[in-house]
């Protein structure tokens, strides 16, 4: 007998199932996670989310659901987090593949049911914005979201909707989330975090990144994705609650009108008509920019130096905390520079270093 928890948005959803599974039951038999395998630019410099046919070496569960293996390896030139966290976490990661639209995901997860013996089935969504209507200004990414709560709710089988750390998605405040919040489930430790802190080590969640660092304590104001966008890190931060399955669908919009959706690019349609944009999209825009940008050495020197112009103006706006992320946005970096970027302010600022966060001093050191 097995649990299913479902990463509703993928990305770093799935890194906190993987936190929470351990938190709730411990080391022995980890749940299997169903996830999408889409991931930032960064990583994955395709638009959009990969499916079954963007993968090599991928195992059948059922006729339309396949695990991702450590050994799986993504079809250049797309990338996947997901062959590593196969690699370094027990789980076993199954993938979402969204291409056939909310019918087809429903069909994924009716043969994941009658094929697994579960105890349990979740949903879980880092940040809450699976409880937005569509219309919100600071809505940013709800196509995934959408489509996951669409498919979950037609099938047959008792969903659970865990919401985990409201609002540390940058996306729906948190005093908007807290009305629509229902029992506390659990709320994070630093010692809950050990599981994932060797993924949090080369991860680009965000919002996963800043939930376990209110788990470690971390408070103030964190500054997120490529528009600097001001998140709280309170005492919210570390919670888990459930929250009301049909309630969220009468609420999303979008979720709604994707329900009978047989392509992603349906879903797509009704994304532009009732948020006003899709995703993808942006993701389209923003990877033809950034293949015209020449890849630039990282000079130590200017680096730190730019970095001191940053945390001056950060501080001015009440930053406390940023993430690598956003520093290599910010610096005007390209993604593939992430890395390196972090190893060298680590190796030249380790008491900056709040893991998984960078800490902006109150003072220039």
């Amino acid at each position: 007998m097995t649990r299913l928890i479902v990463a509703a948005g993928g990305g770093g959803d799935a890194v906190a199932a993987a936190m929470l599974d351990a938190a709730l039951y411990g080391d022995e038999d980890p749940a299997v996670i169903l996830t999408y395998a889409w991931d930032r630019l960064l990583v994955d410099p395709v638009p959009g989310p990969r499916g079954v046919h963007d993968f090599t070496g991928l195992e059948r569960l059922t006729p339309s659901v396949s695990a991702v293996p450590a050994e799986a390896r993504p079809i250049a030139p797309a990338g996947s987090t997901l062959p590593r966290l196969a690699a370094e976490l027990p789980h076993t990661f199954a993938l979402i593949d969204p291409h056939q639209g909310a019918a087809g995901v429903a069909r994924q997860l009716e043969e994941l049911v009658s094929h697994l013996d579960l105890t349990s089935i979740d949903l879980l969504d880092v940040g809450g914005d699976i409880l937005a209507r569509g219309d919100e200004p600071t809505l940013k990414s709800p196509l995934a979201d959408a489509l996951t709560l669409a498919a979950c709710c037609q099938v047959d089988a008792p969903f659970r909707l865990l919401i985990a750390g409201p609002g540390l998605d940058g996306e729906l405040p948190q005093e908007d989330l807290r009305e629509m919040l229902g029992p506390l489930v659990h709320t994070f430790t630093a010692k809950d975090t050990e599981t994932i802190s060797s993924v949090l080590e080369w991860h680009p969640s965000e919002a996963t990144g800043m939930l376990a660092a209110t788990a470690r304590g971390a408070r103030g104001t964190c500054e997120v994705r490529d528009a600097g966008l001001p998140v709280p890190l309170t005492d919210d931060g570390p919670a888990v609650n459930e929250a009301d399955m049909d309630e969220a669908l009468s609420r999303n919009r979008l979720a709604r009108a994707v329900l009978a959706t047989q392509t992603l690019d349906e879903a797509e349609t009704h994304s532009r008509e009732i948020c006003g944009y899709s995703e993808i999209d942006y993701e389209r825009n923003k990877a033809a920019w950034l293949n015209e940008r020449p890849a630039l050495k990282l000079d130590p020197d200017t680096v730190l130096a730019q970095l001191d112009q940053y945390e001056t103006e950060a501080r001015d706006r009440g930053i406390t905390h940023t993430t690598f992320r956003h520093i290599t946005e910010a610096l005007n970096l390209n993604g593939n520079q992430r890395q390196d970027l972090r190893e060298l302010l680590i190796n030249s600022r380790s008491e900056q270093y709040d893991a998984p966060l960078w800490h902006i001093t109150t003072q220039p050191e």
